[in-house]
């Protein structure tokens, strides 16, 4: 799951997303497609083996085709609502998601969607400070199973990369804003499609190694029914964390260039992305737990189904190190441009807003550092936040699901169905109305079904 918002532009702006005719737009199909998949493809996908292996030969394809298809008529519904009055060829553009709620569903859905966002934003950076001291841990877990042997008691504890991690993001969340770290996206992207393939690549060759598959058609097996809903539930939370990027979908489409209409090269690029996606996703989590069945890590990579070649898991953990490291400003950023907007504007002569210091070394006179006290309390007590967070709630499974349901229903199906009720003029009772209002009904029920069993997971998990 991505997310790359402007963090310079105002959550709720306080008028509409006017054309701005300084802004070159050169996006093309394929450039939308890149964004896309870059913004999806991420930690998730190592959930989604342990997903399969819940729910199964049948319904685990099932559920990943049906949240699939989900994504897709969201973005289609969402892409009709980037022009406006008209969806094709209005003179009004949205620039952000949550500027497209305020204008099409006024302040108040506004403010809601941009608080989701924010809660989405701050639960993604605890899953990553998470998913990091994970894959260092397992690093050194696997040196030490290399060096000991595969019985060998490798136990380490988390809590010390979590500090170190965030220890890390004290100083890069120093960094202004997100248009000084553009550097760290690209880095990020080409991470997260290295150790995504070596996952792949590595449960591919253990199902031929092993010269079967595993798995049954139930998934596992488990001691009562209601341990079974509980973690099909979570899975279902999982799957709903890996696809939607209904955040981001405006910010590209705001990229493309037209003619043809934005809104028809989007709904091509999208269509194109999730097919992509889908295939790789159903790829990783069918040989995934081919490769393990019942023991199906709910880590592809720092689980330790794979033990050898040691210096490529070692490899493979350090890309979702790195992975991480520049994801946490990604999606960190605009959250901070958010608070420090609004505290510059609610207390305007703060000293934390009008004192800046300048320190320069005696022995080096070209260097300067510039301490804006404001960025520091309020980026720091954030960081230190999450950090304590994670290491109070350090499940990456059952995160990741609660993360997914939270926002999988307002964000991805809620807001975009009734924007585009309001940019069609859609009637009440009309037939489209009904089958989309029983469309987002549906997807509720599901959303709060994954949430309450992956809540469940969180609480079980920490009581025991």
């Amino acid at each position: 799951m991505g997310g790359i918002g402007d963090a310079d532009a105002p959550l709720l702006p306080s008028s509409t997303d006017s054309p701005l005719p300084t802004i070159k737009r050169t996006g093309t199909l394929w450039t939308a497609v890149a964004h896309i998949i870059t913004g999806v493809i991420g930690s998730g996908v190592l959930t989604l083996a342990w997903c399969m292996a819940q729910l199964g030969w049948i319904a685990g394809p099932l559920a990943m085709l049906a949240f699939a298809s989900v994504t897709l008529l969201s973005a289609f519904l969402l892409s009709d609502c980037y022009r406006f009055p008209h969806p094709q060829y209005g003179p009004n553009r949205h620039r952000s998601y949550v500027g497209a709620v305020q204008i099409n569903l006024g302040d108040l859905s506004g403010w809601v969607c941009a608080l989701i966002v924010q809660i989405n934003l701050y639960g993604i950076a605890v899953a990553y400070t998470i998913t990091a001291a994970s894959s260092m841990r397992a690093i050194q877990k696997s040196n030490c199973y290399h060096d000991e042997g595969h019985e060998a008691a490798c136990e380490f504890g988390e809590n010390a990369y979590m500090l170190l991690f965030g220890a890390v993001q004290l100083v890069m969340s120093q960094i202004p804003n997100f248009h000084n770290i553009e550097w760290l996206s690209v880095v990020a992207a080409i991470m997260s499609f290295t150790y995504s393939f070596i996952g792949l690549g590595l449960a591919i060759a253990k199902v031929i190694g092993d010269g079967y598959i595993k798995g049954s058609i139930e998934g596992i097996s488990t001691s009562s029914v209601a341990k079974k809903v509980w973690l099909v539930s979570q899975a279902l939370g999982d799957i709903a964390f890996a696809y939607p990027y209904s955040l981001i979908l405006i910010e590209i489409q705001d990229t493309l260039r037209s003619p043809p209409p934005e809104g028809e090269t989007m709904k091509k690029a999208s269509t194109m992305a999730v097919f992509i996606t889908t295939f790789f996703y159903l790829c990783c989590g069918s040989f995934g737990y081919a490769a393990f069945g019942d023991s199906t890590p709910g880590n592809l990579l720092t689980g330790f189904g794979f033990y050898e070649p040691y210096w490529l898991i070692d490899f493979a953990n350090a890309c979702i190190v790195l992975h991480i490291v520049g994801g946490y400003q990604i999606y960190s950023q605009p959250f901070f441009a958010v608070l420090e907007r609004w505290y510059v504007e609610r207390y305007p002569n703060s000293i934390l807003v009008n004192n800046h210091y300048t320190f320069k070394l005696p022995q080096i006179p070209a260097f300067r550092l510039e301490l804006d006290p404001l960025r520091l309390c309020f980026r720091s007590a954030y960081v230190m936040s999450v950090t304590a967070i994670a290491i109070v709630f350090p499940y990456f499974n059952d995160v990741l699901g609660v993360l997914g349901a939270f926002g999988f229903w307002p964000l991805a199906i809620y807001f975009p169905v009734e924007m585009y009720f309001v940019q069609r003029n859609i009637g009440a009772w009309t037939t489209k109305w009904i089958l989309l209002q029983s469309f987002s009904v549906i997807s509720l029920l599901v959303t709060i079904f994954a949430l309450v069993g992956s809540f469940e997971g969180l609480i079980t998990s920490k009581l025991s």
